[in-house]
Parts: structure tokens; sequence; C-alpha cells
């Protein structure tokens, strides 16, 4: 099975790729292109699923980099000489800046949103992992930040959230809430009631709001439910639904 690959007019004409899970090496519940070397999965088949990928980006398998993620605002900025090294040592962090040339930015989801950045202009490119977490953090606008000390500006930048969990499938309790009204009251617009004291989030719209708010002009959802597609995404909700023992991750890619 080949490579199914999920693109945005936004960052047209720069190579990227929301990847799906069809057409890895990677069987059992990981079955398909699981990319996490987190995961349990063989390590020899996310060598593989992560090779295809790099091939199909136009890079070298080092240049296909991704972080160490921990669900925080940190983001790390990616020069010629981190290009040069091995991907084995992945530096904490969730999310990535680059201006350089021939490098692959790749975040690993199976429910948090992956999110692509990139000012053509500038030549200046980001990857951002944004869980409930490290939106609520300051993830994205921290990217965009980092995206502007490279000689990026916001207004011109795109950026477009990749598969994640939408808001149907995202159940969450009244704690949960209270940390986003905590933040700003204004958040409880982005939850609805469910059953009980059970609520649910809306994560794209969150997200969007945090760009457009961030001065992103260009932004949007690739709308694309990672619980709801099983055929296509990972999700490790459902995995915990499922009573699963481990879960793949799905990768989602840009280079310059």
């Amino acid at each position: 099975m080949t490579l199914e690959i999920l693109t945005s007019e936004l960052l047209i004409p720069l190579r990227h790729g929301f990847f799906t899970r069809r057409g890895g090496a990677s069987s059992g519940i990981f079955a398909g292109l699981n990319c996490g070397p987190g995961s349990s999965d063989q390590t020899q088949a996310v060598r593989i699923n992560r090779e295809r990928v790099a091939s199909a980006m136009g890079v070298a398998p080092e240049a296909l980099v991704s972080l160490h993620q921990v669900h925080s605002a940190d983001v790390v900025t990616l020069g010629n000489a981190f290009a040069r090294r091995q991907n084995d040592s992945r530096p904490k962090g969730d999310a990535m800046v680059s201006a350089h040339p021939g490098m692959a930015l790749g975040i690993l989801t199976a429910d948090c949103a992956p999110v692509l950045f990139a000012d053509r202009n500038a030549g200046v490119i980001g990857a951002a992992h944004a869980g409930w977490k490290g939106a609520l953090a300051g993830v994205l606008e921290a990217t965009l930040d980092a995206m502007e000390n490279l000689g990026a500006r916001r207004a011109r930048t795109a950026a477009v959230i990749g598969p994640c969990i939408s808001q149907t499938a995202y159940e969450v309790g009244p704690a949960f809430m209270d940390s986003f009204l905590d933040a700003d009251p204004g958040n409880t617009r982005f939850f609805c009631g469910g059953q009980g004291d059970r609520l649910h989030f809306d994560l794209p719209a969150y997200l969007l709001h945090r760009l457009r708010g961030a001065g992103v002009e260009r932004a949007e959802w690739i709308r694309r439910c990672t619980y709801s597609d099983p055929g296509r995404f990972y999700s490790y909700r459902r995995s915990v639904h499922r009573k699963e023992a481990d879960y793949g991750r799905l990768i989602s890619v840009i280079r310059l």
C-alpha cells in the first residue's frame, strides 16, 4: 500500500504532509506507518516507516528530525549543525523552527494536533505538537516568536492544524474546563455539554483562536478526526477505550 499524505493549499509550494497510517511496515495494533520511536513497536519497523517518510519528503533519513515531546511550550531552533547529527538523540521540546534548507521537521501525534507553519518569503518553517497542555501553555505563540527570531513575520505566516481529535470525541471533566476558564473565562465557548458532568472540548477551534489571536491571518484545520477514523489515523484515546497495550504515532512533516 502506498503512503497517503494530506496537504494544505496554505503551505504550497513548500513540501509538506500530514501522513496517515497507510503504507507502513508495522503490524498488529501498530499496523501501518507508525513513526513513533517511543512506542513499543519493533524498532526495525519504525525505522523503515521513517525512511519511507523521509523519501517521500525528498530528504535523507537523518534529515527527518523529531523531538522528545513532553507537552510543553518549549521550542527548539534547528540549524546546520543539528542537520549533520544523527536523529537518535532527540532534544526535549514540543516545537521546532528552522531556516535551514533540506531539513524536514517532523511532529508525532495520536489525538494531539500537529501544526505546521511557514513564512515562504522569509524561508522560515515551524512545526508544533499542540495538545491541550502545550496549547494552554503557549506553544503556538512560542513557535511564532522563534520563527520571528529567524526573520519570519507572523502576518505573513501560514499555519495549518493537521488531523487531531474532534470535539465530538473529546470528552473531559469539570476540572479540565476549569483550567481553561482560569486562563480566560471566554474559553467557555470551546466546551459543550455531555452526559452528567462531562463536557466536550473543541481542540482545533481553540488552536485556531490562539493562532488568530497571535496575529496569524492564514490558518486552518484540515478537518480530520483521529479518533473517528481508525483506518487512517492512530488515536491514543481510542486505544484506551479498546484497552490496547499501546498505540502508533502519526507524523506530520514540513521542509524548505
